[in-house]
């Protein structure tokens, strides 16, 4: 089996996402949360000239927020979370194994530390 970059390489920055992703993180755009709402704001801004995407489909998942170039994924995470903590966990692993970082935020952070938050992710690029 392929590792990282060059699995990503071969199934592309999808990962062979299908039809119905793409369907569903179009809804997803359209009914963020307020906390979502906020990251984007900063996300939008293309930090360090980088473009992020939001909602974006992959392998079986929609990521919150994507870079590809950074080989980045940002997960906010609500209070369904918590409850799915197990699935959580495996899915970051099928993530990393594409070679991506993934970090995460409870939404709590960006409600009350948000600056904290845009420093690390900045970090990561």
């Amino acid at each position: 089996m392929q590792k990282g970059k060059n699995l990503l390489k071969n199934e592309g920055m999808h990962a062979g996402a299908q039809a119905d992703k793409f369907a569903f993180a179009s809804i997803l755009r359209k009914t963020q949360t307020p906390q979502e709402q906020k990251l984007w704001s900063f996300l939008r801004t293309r930090p360090k000239g980088l473009k992020f995407r939001r909602q974006h489909p992959f392998k079986d998942y929609i990521l919150d927020f994507y870079c590809h170039s950074a080989m980045l994924v940002i997960e906010l995470d609500g209070r369904q979370h918590r409850s799915n903590i197990e699935y959580d966990d495996d899915r970051t692993k099928v993530i990393e194994s594409y070679g991506l970082k993934v970090i995460r935020f409870d939404n709590s952070e960006i409600d009350h530390s948000f600056r904290k938050v845009t420093r690390r992710i900045l970090t990561f690029l």
